[in-house]
């Protein structure tokens, strides 16, 4: 009968650490009054405890840390490192000693020891250690694959190798939304919410545009010639907590004149969200290119340059607007026709010759109108024809106005 050898123990011992900064340490008071039976045996124990803080028995935090019982858990964006150790438990020399760290994700994998030169030798009782970094950039299985190669005294070959596996998790969910205003300005809002199971402390959170726009953050007010964040002084985002950012994107000049370009632009730009959680521990995200949907103005698109707020009843007064030719090849010949509606009535010659107006090019047209009921109305009516097509333009709701009474002193 044939009998299989057993087999061969290695020389060498891999160990394999997951580096996290400790804990506070946190322990469940149990008190009572001192009329209660147990008197003050309670709270002379809590005082007792070195883990307590003095004159603060009661709170659940200590003044002690606690080292990572367990791996924990890996969140997207953040730092993973790890202690590699190979320690020699023979009383043998060891030659040729080479360690390989790799981080296998779902697609690519990564070398990440520091070097990937040989030993030459390791002397019994002593090790090799190193310390890997990476930074997470994707979600789903990871597996770490350490790996030593190494030459016994007798010359020969050994090899061996362990796996590690782990999950990388999301830290946050991000929403975005998208509002185009008539003046080729896009605002975004974006919804950050933490979806860990402690708190963070939000250090950053910009938007980055593409090259055509500028932005400009809404998210903090003037107060006393000071810019405050809206969102107070301690900028903590609780588990499950939801906090919501405002950006406002104007063209760039060069790009604003251009209305075929900035039509098209989908591209807006992308989030960069940093964070810290429990100590200092930092995570960073960048999300990919924000994209909107372009607006549909069709051949033509009026805007309003300038408008009142609120305006005195049955009094005219005057708006600005801004008549594009958003056509690249095709020249048009327009006519303006006013509409009167139940609240609004327009002042001038209603179907009155604008001329031509060449491809991408604009116009700016002052309008006098007035309304007869009070209250917020809607500004409607305006009709554009290109005599050279036979084809109407309508635009109705362009914009709103507070009508009052004319009583009420309107401020200019």
């Amino acid at each position: 009968m044939e009998v299989n050898p057993p087999k061969q123990e290695h020389l060498l011992a891999l160990k394999v650490m997951r580096l996290t900064k400790p804990t506070l340490f946190t322990n469940i008071p149990v008190t009572c009054e001192e009329k209660d039976l147990p008197g003050d045996l309670f709270n002379q124990l809590m005082r007792d405890d070195p883990s307590t803080v003095n004159g603060a028995e009661i709170l659940m935090l200590g003044e002690m840390l606690t080292l990572p019982q367990n791996f924990g858990n890996i969140f997207l964006g953040e730092t993973f490192s790890s202690y590699i150790s190979v320690h020699n438990d023979s009383n043998q020399v060891v030659k040729d000693i080479l360690v390989k760290a790799d981080l296998q994700t779902s697609s690519q994998r990564l070398n990440l020891s520091a070097s990937n030169a040989a030993v030459a030798e390791l002397k019994p009782d002593c090790c090799i250690d190193d310390v890997i970094h990476h930074e997470v950039k994707e979600i789903g299985t990871h597996i770490l694959v350490c790996a030593v190669s190494y030459t016994t005294q007798g010359g020969e070959k050994m090899y061996f190798r362990k796996f590690f596996k782990f999950q990388v998790l999301k830290p946050l969910d991000v929403k975005t939304k998208f509002y185009n205003a008539e003046t080729d300005e896009v605002f975004l809002e974006a919804q950050i919410q933490n979806i860990t199971t402690s708190p963070m402390f939000m250090e950053k959170v910009s938007l980055e545009p593409s090259i055509m726009y500028n932005v400009a953050e809404l998210n903090s007010v003037n107060q006393a010639g000071e810019c405050v964040t809206t969102f107070g002084s301690r900028t903590y985002l609780q588990p499950m907590d939801t906090r919501q950012y405002l950006y406002c994107l104007k063209p760039k000049k060069e790009f604003a004149e251009k209305a075929g370009i900035i039509k098209g632009v989908t591209v807006i730009g992308k989030l960069d969200i940093v964070w810290k959680t429990n100590l200092g521990e930092r995570g960073r995200l960048q999300t990919s290119q924000l994209q909107r949907m372009a607006p549909g103005y069709g051949d033509v698109r009026l805007s309003l340059e300038a408008i009142p707020d609120t305006v005195n009843l049955e009094e005219p007064f005057h708006i600005t607007c801004k008549i594009t030719n958003c056509s690249s090849e095709r020249t048009m010949d327009l006519v303006l026709e006013m509409c009167n509606t139940n609240s609004i009535h327009w002042c001038g010659i209603s179907g009155r010759q604008l001329g031509k107006l060449n491809p991408s090019s604009s116009l700016c047209l002052a309008l006098t109108l007035l309304s007869s009921v009070q209250g917020l109305q809607s500004i409607s009516g305006l009709r554009l024809t290109d005599t050279f097509l036979k084809r109407t333009y309508e635009y109705d709701d362009i914009a709103q106005v507070c009508v009052v009474s004319s009583a009420v002193k309107v401020e200019s």
